[in-house]
């Protein structure tokens, strides 16, 4: 059996009396889409910031390809290949979509953060020029060439969307984590949204792992799904299985199974 991409056992946190995540054990198999739902509250983000080192864990511990994690910064784990999107945007604004997707390769360059913004030449002849040249082809991938020197806030809200699916593409993920991709978006967006999904999952080998409350979306992307409720893993395994649960449909799906929202 292969060894998991990422592992976590026991994981625990509290923010003071409040319980949010309780003794958590998830494993994520290298290359799948694997989804987390539950309701509003049930830790489903907190264990993304976990994961990802914005926040400490109380207890359990956290393995990336086999190795523990739990104390290493945040900006380490991005370098061991772990990134994520955010349930609210998180652009900078006042940049162009092409900058936005530079600010996302200076982990991967021997730069500064700001040197492809402000003209400071990168400290390798020609990474610049390397620079550019991969965050306009990762803007291909996500739609959004023609957009590359448009401030980021000028996009419609579906491609601020793939604009950060982008910029996390390019710190090179092995473990892509989702928040809410498809928040806010109209049925056709989410569609789109699906197709995207699925063709960087299929062309970059990538792991994925998502967070939405759109059902549907869920069940129709993802290969594995993990239902959280106040903090503890009810349930857990292939979509069908999942959506059929009682304790699924009593404490998240409603009583037709195919909830949307919660």
């Amino acid at each position: 059996m292969s060894v998991p991409l990422l592992a976590v056992d026991g994981l625990s946190r509290t923010f003071g009396s409040l319980v949010v995540l309780s003794k958590l054990d998830l494993a994520v198999e290298p290359g799948g889409i694997h989804a987390i739902i539950g309701p509003n509250g049930a830790g489903k983000t907190t264990f993304f910031n976990l994961v990802t080192g914005a926040l400490s864990a109380d207890a359990g511990r956290i393995s990336f390809a086999g190795r523990d994690i739990a104390d290493l910064p945040a900006y380490r784990r991005t370098a061991l290949g772990i990134c994520r999107t955010f349930q609210n945007i998180r652009l900078f604004g006042s940049m162009t979509v092409l900058e936005n997707v530079l600010l996302g390769l200076h982990c991967r360059t021997h730069g500064g953060l700001l040197s492809p913004l402000l003209g400071v030449p990168f400290r390798r002849s020609g990474a610049e020029a390397s620079a550019r040249k991969r965050a306009m082809e990762i803007l291909g991938l996500v739609g959004l060439t023609a957009s590359a020197h448009r401030p980021a806030t000028e996009l419609p809200y579906g491609e601020q969307r793939r604009l950060e699916i982008a910029r996390a593409l390019a710190t090179r993920p092995r473990l892509l984590l989702l928040d809410e991709p498809a928040a806010g978006m109209n049925p056709s967006e989410k569609e789109a949204l699906r197709g995207l999904i699925v063709s960087l999952h299929r062309d970059f080998a990538l792991t994925i792992v998502l967070i939405d409350h759109d059902i549907p979306f869920v069940m129709n992307l993802c290969e594995r799904v993990t239902v959280l409720d106040h903090g503890e893993k009810i349930a857990e395994g292939p979509p069908d299985r999942v959506r059929s649960d009682p304790r699924v449909i009593e404490a998240y799906l409603g009583t037709d199974g195919e909830g949307t929202q919660a």
